[in-house]
Order: structure tokens, then sequence, then C-alpha cells
């Protein structure tokens, strides 16, 4: 369902994009084709070049870990092989494993060969670090809406439920 889905949103660009021999990943809602394909074609996972992972994501492998900017994500040692796997003299990089890592959503449109990368949750949670909670509206059992921000300053109790 998610990937039928993404096929519908990208449509406009997959429809163009339908003879590439290469994948295109959507990270922080910038698409970007890669320069390589994968030699790991019988994988679930996107291996990517080390050059493509930079061009496509800003993440670099450091000895530190895997960096952008000021943030390093260390690398499992014990399971440092399933991010990295070298064939001749290319280094690639298991952008899935690592998506996994980070608890980062990802989805793959395998007819397109389209793979989208979701906020990272660091910044899912990025109002975690204020505690203020994001806004939202919604309506009372009378159907009266009500703001979170009409109640700034005062004590609110929210309940939340859902069926999953």
């Amino acid at each position: 369902m998610i990937g039928a889905g993404l096929a519908v949103l990208l449509w406009p660009v997959a429809s163009m994009a339908m003879d590439a021999q290469h994948p295109t990943i959507i990270y922080e809602g910038t698409a970007t084709t890669l320069d390589s394909a994968s030699p790991f074609a019988n994988s679930a996972d996107l291996w990517v070049t080390l050059a493509d992972l930079t061009r496509a994501t800003g993440f670099e492998l450091k000895p530190q870990g895997v960096c952008r900017r000021e943030a390093c994500y260390p690398l499992p040692k014990k399971t440092r092989s399933e991010f990295l796997a070298k064939q001749g003299s290319v280094e690639w990089f298991n952008l899935s494993a690592f998506a996994r890592l980070l608890h980062q959503a990802s989805a793959r449109d395998a007819q397109f060969d389209y793979w989208y990368f979701g906020p990272q949750p660091v910044a899912q949670n990025d109002f975690l670090s204020t505690l203020d909670a994001p806004d939202f509206t919604l309506p009372d059992a009378t159907g009266k809406m009500h703001s979170l921000s009409d109640y700034r300053g005062k004590k609110v109790l929210l309940i939340t439920w859902a069926s999953w």
C-alpha cells in the first residue's frame, strides 16, 4: 500500500525516469538519482556508493561513524558488515540498514526503483527539547473547535487513543 501511494505521489517524476537504470532516493524532500547501480541486485536493501551517500543525504563515512554536520552515528562493530561492503575498488553503504539503525521510516517503489526516507526521529521529535507540544485543533463532543494554543499557560491533560 505504501509503495502504491508513493507511486501515485511521484507519478510525474517517476514517469520521466521509467527507463533509468539507477535508483532514485528521496531524502529530506530532495530527489537524487544515484550515479551507480548496486551490485547487490538480490538485496531488499538499498546499497549506495560512499559518493552517492554524501550526494543524496549529506552523510559521509568517517572513522568515528556516519556523520553529517555535527551529528555522528557510530556503526556497531559487531554488525559493521551489515552496513559496509567492498566490491572491487568500490565501497558500498547499506542506507536501508542505516535508516533502521536510526529508526527512520523508509519505503520503496520497486516498479520505478524509488526509495523514500522519512524524517529522522530526531527531527520528528524536535519539540521534545523544549517540551512544547505542537499546536493542533480538534472538535469537542459538541463540534466546537479547540486549539491546544488556546490553553497555553494552563494545565492540560491530553488523552489519546488509536486503534492500531
